[in-house]
């Protein structure tokens, strides 16, 4: 099968949304191959998200009697999954959610947060005044909760009916139907921006983990912002997970994506950062057990990968450099003033270059 066919047939199987599994291509590929690489960059050209069972933070689930606990489930992003969702499923909110161990932070300290890092000297000012508005804004309680995201499923249902009724215009529905529909739509939105504001907080709890400083911490915010607005549109409160739970997957989504798109001058695709993030733990781990620096040749035996595809990745992992990088103590020259021109004459050839046209316009009388 060609590739063309082959990435029709994947942006086939990943539905309306375009988020499938990684597994799913080996199906037409060999892992790690040449060809997997070319359909994996083509597929994201196309807009499909592809994740594997490291992008899938089970999601630890909840019974009614729980409801009295206020504790927001929070995932470290260097957890080890256990029990990991079916890859069959590609949609999180059809997936049979499974356990895990999370690390909880309580609500008193989630409105710590903006305290505690409104007193970070590194902090900026924009930051602080974004911590100081979304810190006026109260938690929700469980029937809170629960009662917002039903509203926003009534107005779910209530836009597929009124879509139902434009796309069938023999259908002649009742005024006051419509009017009633239109109603639970405009509640559907109040409460969907309800739900979202008072979850920002979960958003800077877990923009935090990644701010390394590759992505402006704000941006962060805004992306993880972008993954809750997702997580409310498509929350199913009838399988009794918490709605900050079920949150939590689409936020880390959104964040970790864009440090992927937006963390390097150079855009590296996803699958790519994930193999160099998980060639650099292998090395750190390596380091210790050996005491020294290890070759390329043990790392790709952890990895399972050549010795050329080691380099290959070492090669693309690599920041690239401006030639105006200041270089030496006093910081007087730039990087790009040591950078020979292979175009340019060596001072030999200059002077030879000269004297022949000296002797040329001697010659010529010029």
């Amino acid at each position: 099968m060609k590739l063309d066919q082959i990435v029709k047939e994947i942006i086939k199987k990943s539905g309306p949304d375009k988020i499938i599994m990684e597994e799913a291509l080996y199906d037409f590929v060999e892992p790690e191959s040449d060809d997997f690489y070319d359909l994996y960059n083509k597929l994201e050209l196309e807009g499909v998200t592809i994740i594997d069972e490291t992008d899938l933070d089970a999601i630890k689930s909840f019974d009614d009697e729980d409801d009295d606990n206020d504790d927001l489930e929070l995932f470290d992003g260097d957890d080890e999954d256990e029990g990991l969702i079916d890859d069959s499923e590609e949609e999180p909110d059809e997936l049979s959610l499974s356990t895990l161990e999370t690390d909880s932070i309580n609500d008193e300290e989630l409105l710590k947060i903006d305290l505690e890092m409104t007193q970070d000297i590194r902090v900026e000012d924009s930051v602080r005044l974004y911590l100081k508005e979304i810190g006026q804004i109260p938690l929700l309680k469980p029937d809170e909760e629960r009662n917002l995201a039903i509203r926003v499923a009534t107005g779910r249902l209530a836009q597929e009916q009124l879509d139902y009724f434009a796309n069938n215009p023999d259908l002649e529905p009742n005024p006051e139907d419509i009017l009633e529909l239109e109603a639970q739509i405009d509640d559907a939105k109040i409460a969907k921006d309800h739900l979202v504001d008072a979850n920002y907080r979960l958003v800077v709890s877990i923009a935090k983990k990644y701010d390394k400083g590759s992505v402006l911490f704000l941006d962060l915010i805004q992306e993880g912002n972008m993954g809750l607005m997702r997580a409310v549109d498509k929350f199913d409160y009838e399988k009794g997970y918490k709605f900050s739970t079920y949150a939590t997957w689409w936020i880390r989504q959104a964040i970790t994506r864009a440090i992927a798109d937006q963390g390097r001058t150079i855009r590296i695709p996803v699958h790519m950062n994930e193999t160099i993030n998980k060639m650099s733990k292998i090395r750190r781990q390596l380091i210790q057990d050996l005491g020294r620096e290890p070759t390329d040749e043990e790392i790709g035996e952890k990895m399972d990968l050549t010795h050329d595809r080691v380099q290959y990745i070492k090669r693309i992992s690599r920041e690239p450099l401006s030639l105006e990088t200041p270089v030496g103590e006093e910081e007087d020259s730039s990087l790009g003033d040591f950078i020979p021109d292979p175009n340019a004459m060596t001072p030999h050839e200059y002077t030879t270059r000269e004297a022949l046209l000296k002797e040329l316009d001697h010659d010529l009388g010029i």
